[in-house]
């Protein structure tokens, strides 16, 4: 029988799912993927690959271990419009996890994220225009109903990058019963990893190249003290986080509340840009049927 993942972190990107991901990867008895985030069933290129390259990622499946990957990509509507489809007929018993966050600081997140790998070039103010898929990421439900609509309520957990923040034990526990994971968890405090504007540097090929040589990296801390090292990186920083004007956050406001309303009902709960952060407290680990 052909290994498959048990379970698959699904989204949403820059909301700390592949923070979530390394958890699990530590538990006993829990095998990800390697590459973490294959990306098999939405981008084309990889599907090409075809079945038995993705089955091989899992070919290393110890007896009683579950495994799973962590494709964010696959809730990028309106790109990878085939992902579900795809999914369902590999995997259609898989277990599915969605990790969200305030959809606007994900956004920025997204910004910064896609700024460091040269994606775009502009500020934010152009990529909003520019990229609509900074905000489409965002909208939890339209990625979501797909989803729900294949797999069923029951089988899509939603996960709170905020309810982490507060309660990481607590969440991981929540995530491994409903993989099926038979022993208790632990969180790994070293493994928290949090991403700034601040700490992120831009992808620079010579610069890469260079600093990426172990001797020259190794020379480099030895001599070079630390405040001289970050001098030379700041060309390649970014100098603050990106700000939003008052039209944009009221326009972003304006899409994301009539997302989170919708997931609101699905969830049983008031969900609103403004207060999101204690509402999602309130989250049930289940949705309801939509």
């Amino acid at each position: 029988m052909k290994n498959l993942p048990n379970f698959i972190i699904i989204g949403a990107a820059d909301s700390e799912a592949a923070m979530l991901g390394e958890q699990l990867a530590r538990q006993t008895g829990v095998m990800m993927s390697t590459p973490r985030e294959p990306n098999f069933f939405s981008d084309d290129n990889v599907y090409a690959m075809g079945l038995d390259w993705y089955v091989s990622l899992f070919a290393f499946l110890g007896p009683g271990e579950i495994c799973g990957e962590a494709s964010v990509n696959y809730t990028c509507l309106p790109a990878g419009h085939q992902t579900v489809r795809r999914m369902k007929a590999v995997v259609p018993k898989a277990r599915l996890i969605y990790v969200m966050r305030h959809p606007v600081e994900r956004l920025i997140a997204h910004y910064i994220r896609e700024w460091t790998k040269r994606t775009l070039s502009g500020d934010i103010h152009a990529a909003l225009n520019d990229h609509p898929q900074l905000i489409s990421c965002s909208r939890y439900a339209y990625q979501l109903e797909p989803f729900l609509n294949a797999y069923g309520a029951d089988n899509i957990l939603p996960v709170f990058y905020e309810n982490m923040q507060r309660n990481p034990q607590e969440i991981l526990e929540t995530v491994c019963a409903f993989i099926g994971y038979g022993d208790t968890p632990r969180w790994i405090s070293a493994l928290n990893t949090p991403h700034t504007a601040q700490e992120q540097i831009r992808k620079s090929p010579l610069r890469d190249a260079i600093a990426g040589n172990s001797i020259v990296s190794a020379i480099g801390h030895a001599l070079v003290p630390k405040g001289v090292r970050e001098w030379a990186q700041k060309p390649w920083k970014m100098a603050a986080p990106p700000e939003l004007t008052r039209q944009e956050s009221a326009r972003l406001k304006r899409i994301f509340n009539e997302e989170l309303q919708t997931l609101g009902k699905w969830l049983g709960i008031n969900l609103d840009c403004d207060r999101f952060r204690d509402q999602v407290a309130l989250a049930p680990d289940r949705f309801q049927k939509i």
